[in-house]
């Protein structure tokens, strides 16, 4: 089973056949909305989650990043596709262009990072924090199967939000050197490897953020260039799905080997229930 994640702008699934909804309860808490589950002309199975919820009703900061990572998770997900609307930082990425990056800065500083908390302590390593070859499937799905302007690789810093940038935000990010501005790639991207899922995005441009000469970042500019950008986010995330290897050919399913800090002995018994989807085989005594 392809996860799919859609981001602002994307509160439907891909035509799917025989299509049905899980409500999924996890551990922590109901994700954003009940996963549409259904499967490609192919028979691959897909489940699909609107990340802000249908009616958009959560913001970037109180979306329920760990539930809806979960809920894909227990539904036996192993590889997660997900959109995020993001603003430009560079002049030849205008709005409407599809960014696959494959690094993060992150600026938040108010979410749930991670599922694991007091009574079992996980260093997980994140240097690359999408998967290598799912990051490069997407990129090449984008070229072959939309008509926008496709850039592979470039950095999205991830700013807590939900105002957008100052100027001096703005152009501070420019000269950092960074390429993309949005509100959700963490801690998604950070669950998604604790879950030893692999995870990659596609980002549509909706605006050039503040730094531009004469540029103001307004809702009705970003919702109507996210609208733009759903055809061709959608046809990219149905081609890769259609597309893809049969194997992961990739170390994320194996992320949080040796990456458990805590003695299972010394983990108490409602925490290795918690966990125990996303560690339990590496908590024998």
């Amino acid at each position: 089973m392809i996860g799919f994640i859609g981001g602002s702008g994307i509160y439907d699934s891909l035509p799917l056949d025989d299509t049905h909804e899980e409500d999924v309860t996890t551990p922590y808490g109901d994700p954003a909305a009940p996963v549409t589950v259904g499967a490609m002309p192919d028979g691959t199975e897909v489940a699909f989650l609107p990340r802000h919820g249908r009616d958009h009703q959560f913001s970037p900061t109180t979306a329920p990043y760990r539930a809806n990572v979960h809920a894909l998770k227990q539904l036996g997900v192993e590889r997660v596709l997900a959109s995020n609307a993001v603003g430009s930082l560079r002049e030849d990425l205008p709005p409407r262009t599809l960014v696959v990056p494959d690094q993060i800065f992150d600026r938040t500083r108010k979410r749930e990072y991670t599922f694991f908390e007091e009574g079992c302590v996980v260093h997980m390593p994140f240097a690359d924090p999408y998967c290598p070859h799912m990051k490069s499937h997407l990129a090449d799905s984008a070229r072959e199967a939309s008509d926008a302007a496709v850039e592979e690789d470039g950095t999205y810093v991830c700013i807590e939000g939900p105002q957008y940038s100052t100027r001096a935000e703005s152009e501070h990010f420019r000269a950092s050197g960074f390429d993309i501005i949005g509100m959700t790639a963490i801690p998604e991207a950070k669950l998604a490897r604790e879950a030893e899922l692999c995870y990659a995005t596609v980002t549509g441009v909706t605006d050039y953020d503040v730094w531009k000469q004469d540029a103001e970042v307004t809702l009705e500019e970003v919702l109507e260039n996210a609208a733009a950008n759903e055809d061709a986010i959608k046809a990219t995330v149905k081609h890769a799905i259609e597309s893809m290897p049969a194997e992961r050919d990739c170390d994320c399913a194996h992320a949080v080997e040796g990456a458990v800090n805590t003695p299972a002995a010394a983990i108490p018994e409602a925490t290795r229930r918690k966990v125990d989807l996303l560690v339990g085989d590496y908590l024998d005594d």
